[in-house]
């Protein structure tokens, strides 16, 4: 028997054997490499969309408050356009409900923002975690149509004890009331429920 040949072709298969772990050694390390990258990725941003989004319902928040001020300057509500054969009394009360408008006006960017992001924050996050921002969405159109609703009201000369009933319901909407607002109650559930989905996302990925 020839050693030397045995010997050389048992280096070679040695050498192959060494080689082929190598490349699956490295292919495995890169796989790794690459699948912990993506999570690391993936995870900065799910912190950057969290983060974003509980700003901006912080400034909604904010934006509501001020938008449902019951302290008026001088001038607001004069952007609406007067409907024909408009009263002074009619243009008054309507100026007076429009200045919901105008305030809003100041904060849309915010709020088109947050509606941007829904569903972005859906598909990241599962769409049951929409459910905040359809209740944002809902205060904003409660207090809109509490607006148009007061606009006529305060054009009528006279009130029934319904519609007496009604016109207060509307004020404690479309202004800030204190005591038995039934809208902050309603704003601060929202700010919890993003809280509740935004905080565990950017505190426990840092």
């Amino acid at each position: 028997m020839n050693y030397s040949k045995y010997g050389e072709r048992l280096l070679k298969m040695v050498l192959e054997i060494i080689n082929t772990l190598a490349i699956v050694i490295a292919s495995v390390v890169a796989i790794c490499g690459i699948t912990a990258w993506r999570k690391e990725f993936q995870g900065k941003r799910n912190i950057e969309l969290a983060e974003e989004v509980l700003v901006l319902f912080y400034e909604a928040k904010d934006g509501i408050n001020a938008i449902r001020s019951p302290f008026s300057f001088e001038g607001e509500g004069s952007t609406r356009k007067p409907q024909e054969e408009e009263t002074a009394e009619q243009k008054e009360a309507r100026d007076r409900a429009y200045v919901v408008y105008e305030r809003f006006d100041k904060w849309k960017d915010i709020f088109n923002e947050i509606l941007s992001k829904r569903y972005q924050f859906m598909a990241r996050f599962g769409t049951e975690k929409a459910q905040p921002f359809e209740e944002l969405k809902r205060i904003v159109l409660d207090i809109q149509c509490a607006a148009n609703e007061l606009a006529d009201m305060w054009c009528e000369v006279s009130y029934d004890e319904q519609n007496k009933k009604r016109l207060k319901e509307l004020k404690k909407i479309f202004w800030c009331q204190g005591d038995n607002d039934p809208i902050i109650p309603r704003l601060e559930k929202v700010i919890s429920d993003i809280e509740a989905i935004c905080k565990p996302i950017i505190l426990d990925k840092k």
